[in-house]
């Protein structure tokens, strides 16, 4: 596997990642904790600041 195509596939997983908490965040809204909320609001800020570094060091890969 070159390393382009593992730097995909890390891409495409957290994407998905990214988009399943957004799902969790959303069925939680309004009647889940806030703490809770904010906690997976925090990990999905940091899975987007982690897809944002593999898309600047493998311009291929947007």
């Amino acid at each position: 596997m070159s390393e382009h195509e593992s730097t995909a596939q890390r891409l495409e997983a957290l994407r998905a990642e990214h988009q399943s908490l957004d799902a969790e965040i959303a069925a939680l809204a309004g009647r889940g904790s806030d703490l809770e909320i904010q906690g997976l609001k925090r990990q999905k800020l940091r899975l987007k600041d982690e897809i944002a570094r593999l898309e600047s060091e493998s311009p291929i890969a947007g």
